[in-house]
């Protein structure tokens, strides 16, 4: 999972980000409400976790906020301190999937944070279509105009990651942390993937999807 942490307490993120990295999770940060709703906005989560006491904008403006402007849902599990029904009942009303209440045990967190994300992802159909493209997530095949690509793994991933992003325009520096995380291949890391994948992609056809934005990023175009 891609897991974004807004949470102001310095010590309580350095233990998050201990527990979600050691299983392998990557893990974004904000410690005030502006910066949480900006980075979910920008580069949408699989699943957000939120305080609900913040600098800027508390976790319940944070979420009503997320709800109206995302383009897509965000699983918004929220942090806090308070139990009262009210409190967790003002969560739910702000937008929130899940509440927990401080303290808590690392791997009930972690545990809802999958149930999220996954329940997140049982909603979402197998096929993913852009124009003449289709994705088959569940096979994880590719096809365009009913003819099967031939994609190596790693342009097959820049493929789904510009489908399942589109219409916007990915930068350079999204598709490579989408990829690699913090552990990016020296020099241009995606060079040489984006050259399998626009043989794959568009050279057999009679125009191409790929399109480079300058000075942006990347998008699939779904029509010429």
């Amino acid at each position: 999972m891609r897991i974004l942490v807004v949470e102001d307490h310095l010590p309580l993120r350095a233990s998050l980000a201990a527990m979600f990295e050691g299983h392998g999770h990557r893990v974004d940060f904000a410690a005030d409400g502006p910066g949480g709703l900006q980075l979910a906005l920008a580069d949408p989560p699989d699943v957000m976790v939120l305080d609900l006491a913040l600098p800027g904008m508390d976790g319940l403006q944070v979420c009503a906020a997320l709800r109206e402007r995302a383009d897509r849902h965000v699983p918004v599990l929220m942090l806090t301190a308070r139990d009262a029904l009210q409190d967790k009942l003002d969560g739910f009303a702000a937008g929130a999937d899940d509440y927990l209440v401080k303290p808590f045990a690392g791997a009930e967190l972690l545990a809802r944070c999958l149930a999220l994300s996954q329940r997140h992802r049982s909603g979402q159909a197998h096929a993913l279509q852009v124009g003449p493209l289709r994705i088959d997530r569940r096979l994880g095949r590719a096809s365009r105009d009913g003819r099967a690509l031939e994609l190596q793994h790693t342009p097959y991933r820049i493929l789904l990651i510009l489908a399942e992003a589109w219409p916007r325009t990915l930068t350079r520096s999204e598709l490579i942390q989408r990829l690699w995380g913090d552990e990016a291949p020296p020099s241009d890391p995606l060079r040489s993937h984006l050259y399998l994948l626009r043989q794959g992609l568009d050279r057999p056809f009679d125009w191409p999807m790929l399109r480079t934005v300058h000075g942006v990023g990347f998008q699939l175009r779904a029509e010429p």
